[in-house]
């Protein structure tokens, strides 16, 4: 009786954390917590909020970069989308299979390397968000519609530590690095493609 007690809890604890997941997702530090609110941020950055300095070639200058912009500031980037595709599964989104964002790799040219990407990403409150206003940011449907073209994005910059060393400017040369940075547009707040 107990285990089927057990289960049934673990199985209506997973239903509410999936539609109700909190932007501070499952986190046991303050720490974490904070990053998971910058992961999650709804609000949209203002016109005095924009880095104007940051441009998609000053994100891929090398270099170690952890420090060099800040969190605080949005930015608008403008980029060929080499990739589009769900991310996997992270306690920002209370680890749940449905609740997951949407990584878009940018670069400078459409052919370039993995170690010329920099990967912006769409939170599902964001999506969520974005369906409300009419507009299809699933990943299915930005594949079809931004791969190959030169697009504009806008959101909140944030500093993936987690992917630090896996990025060029912050572990150069390492075999294995799939990006340029591990600075991001982390939520992504508007798209538009260009060309």
């Amino acid at each position: 009786m107990t285990l089927v007690m057990a289960v049934a809890l673990m199985i209506i604890g997973l239903i509410v954390v999936h539609r109700h997941c909190p932007a501070t997702g499952v986190a046991f530090s303050k720490d974490r917590r904070d990053i998971h609110r910058l992961k999650n941020r709804t609000s949209l950055p203002q016109p005095s909020d924009f880095d104007v300095s940051i441009t998609l070639s000053s994100v891929l200058q090398p270099g170690e970069d952890s420090n060099r912009w800040s969190t605080s500031r949005a930015a608008k980037l403008d980029g060929y989308v080499t990739a589009v595709a769900k991310a996997g599964v992270e306690l920002a989104n209370c680890y749940s299979p449905c609740r997951r964002d949407t990584h878009i790799d940018v670069a400078l040219r459409a052919d370039a390397p993995a170690r010329e990407h920099i990967v912006l990403e769409i939170t599902p409150r964001m999506e969520e968000w974005a369906r409300v206003q009419g507009l299809d940011w699933s990943a299915s449907t930005l594949k079809q519609k931004l791969t190959g073209h030169w697009c504009s994005f806008e959101g909140w910059l944030f500093f993936d530590l987690n992917h630090a060393a896996e990025s060029e400017n912050t572990a150069p040369q390492r075999q294995g690095n799939w990006r340029a940075s591990a600075w991001e547009i982390h939520p992504i707040t508007k798209i538009e493609v260009l060309r």
